[in-house]
């Protein structure tokens, strides 16, 4: 099996988790926060498929499909347009409302470009130095394997926050 084929199947299981997470939620359960400094399940979908996005898009010289397929004007969030979650509080959390199937469209777009743009990577292209800023300096396979990394805790939360809901 090939590195690629290994990361594809993360992939993979990241979409399988996304869905089974929303699968039949109500916009109530969605946005549910389970305290006020929570973050909810949609914010939580909404910021792993942000991720992916901008981190696949990036060393691959693609465009976000955020941007590129209009997802960005299909959420209509009041954040600034490159908004990932990343240093979000409270606040800004909660700005993020979409349905489950805004929600799952956009990762599912998002799957789709990164499976592709893997689908044409070798071996040797992981070793791609990416990122100069670390000690030692990140490949592209060890920023692929971070990605998958971020998505499944991520994902796993809203598993996690969803099962407390199905127990109120």
């Amino acid at each position: 099996m090939k590195a690629t084929d290994v990361l594809a199947d993360g992939f993979g299981r990241i979409r399988e988790e996304v869905h089974q997470v929303l699968d039949g939620l109500s916009e109530e359960q969605l946005h549910a926060r389970l305290d006020p400094a929570a973050n909810s399940i949609a914010w939580l979908v909404w910021h792993l498929a942000r991720v992916q996005d901008v981190q696949v898009a990036v060393p691959a010289g693609l465009e976000q499909v955020w941007h590129a397929q209009g997802w960005d004007e299909r959420f209509g969030l009041p954040l600034p347009a490159d908004s990932t979650g990343y240093g979000h509080g409270p606040e800004e959390a909660g700005k993020v409302r979409a349905t489950g199937e805004l929600l799952g469209g956009y990762y599912d777009a998002v799957h789709e470009q990164s499976l592709g743009w893997l689908g044409t990577l070798t071996a040797a292209e992981l070793e791609r130095v990416v990122d100069r800023h670390w000690d030692p300096p990140v490949t592209l396979g060890v920023r692929l394997v971070s990605i998958l990394a971020d998505d499944l805790q991520h994902v796993g939360q809203a598993a996690y926050v969803r099962g407390l809901l199905e127990r109120r």
